[in-house]
């Protein structure tokens, strides 16, 4: 055997070995496009069926929120009804009642009843620098 046909043989094992290993490769990205293809799919089953669930969710939340403002606005207008009937009360009989307070202070005072007791002036007497209680300074004056 010549040089040149080792050669020619050398270069068609290496041949040989390079297609052998590309061939795996390829086989093993086929294997991984088709399970990529499955996985994209199961998601597309399980992602569509999710969102039309939240789509109805979104809409039944729309309708409470609509149901949750009327309420409020309701409240709003309660609340404004109570704020004008009770300035309306005040004014109606709050005039009225102070005059009925004063006027039966006026005829206590007239006729000399007061529950009022004006409170005593307490006295102390003050010896070198101490305070004395009323007490111990009518022993003293003795």
């Amino acid at each position: 055997m010549s040089g040149g046909e080792v050669a020619g043989i050398l270069v068609a094992v290496f041949w040989a070995i390079l297609v052998s290993f590309l061939a795996v490769v390829l086989v093993r990205l086929a294997q991984t496009l088709k399970a990529t293809t499955r996985l994209v799919a199961d998601v597309t089953e399980q992602a569509v069926p999710l969102l039309a669930e939240a789509s109805t969710t979104v809409r039944s939340a729309r309708t409470q929120l609509d149901k949750v403002d009327a309420i409020a606005s309701d409240v709003q207008e309660v609340t404004s009804n109570a704020s004008a009937l009770s300035s309306t009360v005040a004014s109606a009989f709050g005039g009225p009642l102070v005059k009925v307070a004063a006027f039966g202070y006026g005829v206590r005072r007239a006729l000399g009843r007061t529950d009022e007791v004006p409170p005593r002036a307490s006295r102390r007497t003050v010896i070198v620098g101490r305070t004395v209680p009323p007490a111990r300074r009518r022993k003293q004056k003795d």
